[in-house]
């Protein structure tokens, strides 16, 4: 699905599933319903999983696997940012700290397992349970209990009125695993999964390939257009290039180059086709606020007024990306250019003056640390200009450093790194998603950051459905980042796509998801 502008609007709104969803029918309008037959399609990437199990699973192409074979109760349709029925008839708020849902009878796993409301209840409190570091359970903190009073009713018990928590349970932390083949208190084993999704595993091989067929026993609204997919797992852009120009692959997908998709838009004549959609990922440089020197706000704001947005991106991406001044990204609900409000203009002498009056030498000694093999190999050119104008502005001596990208996410969930850089892509959405996760105590990038004005914003936002209530939230929000900067925000991408000739559908499902809804594509 394609997210149009308008699209992108109505998600400005916070898109309150919860106090919609109820109201929702089963009929998914934007469903695909061409016939496929048995053509495979295969899609190209450098992403790679960090987990298929939904405990654990907190990246992109974990959410891209886990989103095409596992139900939910609700789920985000290509196209749409309303939440439909998934494996759920209906769900309703009968007050603001119960959430209810009703089943659809006669559903069952890709295995034949019947998939009951005893599963959905495992499925949550498993999450919960395991609290995997690098996992979504953090989404969940507003969950208090679960009970499952019989086959077909399920009910969530809240701690506190939360509006979001319909959209999360609508995002892939809401995957239904079936509670007879998981294991309760740890990860499944590497390479296991088994949903109710349109599509299951059948073949998975770490860092090269994942193959894909139809789950004959998937009883949901989507259909098709293909038979088989497989996702082909490159190590460098210059392979996945390679691939989409001499046929190997039919579609790619993140991890192509700038310059790659620059060359890649002269090749029309070879039947060569770039497709370019909304995106809603964002790129950031996080500090641990108790590791030094992250631990002194003034070189956290020193850093935030040298950095050159701009400069970098002219560098690093050929334009292809967009400067980010403020954590939420441009196009969701109250959305404010903070940094650039506090700042201005990139200033050394600015700069220096907010470390001299707090008594700090220079130049200040930085470490950064970043992930080229997760985030791209341009994320080198990224951090290399970032180093050479902090170094520049004799206020920072930085070193770089970098690390294969398990070790590199468990160090920085263990607090190793007081300066590293990260991503983000929305799990649902809701500008909510963009400030919960990073600015609540024990947030997603394990920061050590706590301010409890924050807190306070950031529930009251959770307890409103007024729109205009929650966008002074989440401007006062934004502010407090950028005089605190526990986070720098660099930039938001935008989504690219290089098909060939014949393949169709890969438009639909460029939004602000940012994952492949494999259905769609089809091929001629």
């Amino acid at each position: 699905m394609a997210r149009t502008k308008r699209a992108i609007a109505a998600a400005t709104v916070g898109i309150l599933a919860a106090t919609t969803l109820a109201a929702c029918g089963s009929d998914d309008k934007d469903k695909n319903t061409a016939g496929g037959g048995g053509s495979t399609v295969i899609l190209g990437t450098t992403d790679k999983p960090g987990s298929l199990d939904p405990a654990a699973a907190y990246d992109l192409p974990s959410w891209t696997i886990i989103r095409n074979t596992f139900q939910k109760l609700y789920r985000y349709p290509e196209g749409s940012t309303t939440a439909v029925p998934d494996a759920a008839e209906k769900c309703e708020f009968p007050d603001p700290k119960t959430y209810t849902c009703t089943l659809k009878p006669g559903q069952t796993f890709s295995d034949g397992t019947p998939l009951t409301a005893k599963d959905v209840k495992f499925s949550f409190d498993r999450m919960v349970k395991i609290n995997d570091p690098n996992g979504p359970a953090g989404l969940l903190a507003a969950m208090d209990t679960v009970e499952a009073p019989d086959d077909l009713k399920v009910v969530f018990h809240l701690k506190a009125a939360d509006v979001t928590f319909a959209s999360i349970v609508a995002s892939e932390v809401g995957a239904i695993v079936p509670a007879a083949k998981y294991p309760a208190d740890k990860l499944a084993d590497s390479g296991f999964v088994l949903g109710s999704g349109p599509y299951k595993l059948t073949k998975f091989t770490a860092d090269q390939q994942a193959g894909f067929e139809l789950n004959d026993k998937y009883k949901g609204d989507i259909k098709s257009a293909n038979g088989k997919f497989v996702i082909q797992y490159f190590p460098q852009s210059s392979a996945l290039k390679q691939a989409i120009e001499n046929g190997t692959v039919d579609v790619a997908v993140t991890g192509l180059s700038p310059t790659d998709i620059q060359d890649l838009r002269g090749k029309s004549a070879q039947g060569i086709k770039v497709i370019d959609g909304i995106g809603s990922t964002i790129r950031f440089m996080a500090f641990n606020v108790k590791n030094a020197p992250a631990d002194n706000k003034a070189v956290r704001q020193a850093i935030a007024q040298t950095v050159d947005r701009e400069a970098m991106i002219k560098q690093a991406y050929n334009g292809t990306v967009d400067p980010l001044y403020t954590l939420v990204a441009n196009g969701f609900a109250g959305h404010a250019d903070a940094f650039k409000e506090k700042y201005g203009a990139p200033s050394k002498e600015k700069a220096k003056a907010i470390l001299d009056a707090a008594g700090v030498k220079t130049p200040v000694d930085l470490t950064l640390w970043y992930n080229p093999g997760h985030y791209g190999a341009t994320t080198a050119d990224e951090y290399t200009e970032i180093k050479r104008q902090l170094d520049e502005s004799g206020l920072f001596k930085v070193k770089l450093e970098t690390t294969e990208w398990e070790a590199y996410k468990k160090a920085y969930a263990a607090g190793e790194y007081a300066i590293f850089g990260a991503g983000w892509q929305p799990d649902f959405p809701d500008s909510d998603n963009y400030v919960a996760p990073f600015l609540l105590p024990d947030g997603t990038f394990h920061v050590n950051y706590n301010n409890q004005a924050a807190t306070d914003l950031i529930a009251k936002e959770h307890n409103s459905a007024d729109p205009t209530v929650r966008n002074q939230a989440f401007t006062e929000l934004q502010k407090i980042a950028a005089e605190d900067v526990p986070f720098l925000p660099l930039w938001q991408g935008k989504q690219v796509a290089v098909t060939r000739p014949g393949i169709e559908g890969v438009d639909k499902t460029l939004d602000v998801s940012v994952l492949i809804s494999f259905w769609v594509i089809g091929k001629k």
